[in-house]
């Protein structure tokens, strides 16, 4: 039963893939579609810098959704992505009143994400507890732990040049975040499509019992894409709080549905084994671009929530419904 459950949407993917040529093909229509759409819908949306402002609405989400993505291939998940965010901004504060500078914030904000995914690597892959339980857990704790150390207060004064990982812009238009944006998609691209590590990850995804006895260090290979989604929240946080100028224990809320959206969006099996880095990124880009589209139209958050959920439920329900109506066309 089990084994029909992760067969039934990669079959049925493979035939949204034969009508539209790739998910990927069809991303890009959409996105083109989105672009027009908005050009239409608002005379400011063309201009440069507001189009460099779009930038921010996905730059940041992205780069941990590029280790997401890895991690859902190889059939875990990490939903604690966002509360790792903001105990990295608060560690990232709390040193700033210690008198750290900028190089001490960036260690302090990579470390704390480096040491929260070592935290659910070793509950997940060495004691073999599940992903989904484990990391809803440490939503809890990681944003929990923030709240005890700020409460309602909110750490600032960052310096000036810690500013630039969020407000800087490298030339023209082009911000600092979105070069590092595509450095990092590339390097994911290459670390899933080209090298050895990535086939590990795959076949992790399809059988991981078949992969053990393959010589693939299973558990070495999870802990490993924990700490890679960890190190990659550990980014956003400094993006994030340099961009904003400030620590809050609610910063980041909410972000890891967008997260896993993004990445279901972009292709990936939900249920692991396939999926593609270029993929992620053109749903980054159509993310991007409906949340920049509803804030120029003045639409409110809530209903970029809604959104997003539906879109989430329609992305992962459509492959199975698409295969249900397969089935039923060939008994007929």
């Amino acid at each position: 039963m089990n084994t029909q459950a992760r067969v039934i949407p990669h079959r049925a993917n493979g035939r949204l893939r034969r009508i539209f040529g790739s998910w990927e093909a069809l991303l890009v229509v959409i996105a083109i579609a989105i672009f027009f759409i908005n050009t239409q819908a608002s005379p400011y949306f063309l201009d440069p810098w507001n189009l460099s402002d779009a930038t921010f609405n996905f730059t940041e989400k992205a780069m941990i959704a590029f280790a997401m993505a890895l991690l859902i291939v190889s059939g875990e998940i990490d939903l604690s992505v966002a509360s790792i965010i903001a105990l990295a901004s608060t560690a990232m504060g709390f040193a700033l009143q210690l008198g750290a500078g900028t190089p001490v914030l960036v260690l302090v904000g990579l470390g704390t994400g480096l040491l929260c995914g070592a935290f659910n690597g070793l509950l997940v892959a060495r004691l073999g507890l599940p992903s989904i339980v484990v990391t809803i857990g440490t939503l809890s704790l990681f944003r929990g732990i923030a709240y005890i150390v700020l409460g309602d207060q909110a750490y600032s004064g960052y310096p000036t040049s810690f500013a630039y990982f969020g407000q800087g812009y490298v030339w023209w238009v082009i911000t600092f975040e979105m070069v590092l944006f595509v450095a990092t998609a590339v390097v994911f691209y290459v670390l899933l499509h080209r090298t050895g590590f990535g086939r590990a990850v795959y076949g992790i995804g399809n059988n991981p019992t078949a992969a053990l006895f393959s010589g693939i260090r299973v558990p070495r290979v999870k802990f490993l894409l924990f700490l890679m989604t960890g190190v990659m929240s550990g980014v956003a946080a400094i993006c994030l709080t340099s961009r904003l100028g400030s620590t809050r224990p609610s910063i980041g809320f909410g972000w890891e549905l967008e997260i896993v959206t993004m990445v279901v969006l972009g292709g990936i099996n939900i249920l692991g084994g396939s999926g593609t880095i270029p993929g992620v990124v053109l749903a980054a880009i159509i993310m991007g671009l409906v949340t920049f589209g509803f804030g120029l139209l003045n639409v409110p958050g809530i209903v970029m929530s809604i959104f997003i959920g539906l879109l989430l439920i329609s992305v992962i329900a459509l492959p199975r419904v698409f295969g249900s109506f397969a089935g039923l066309h060939r008994k007929r």
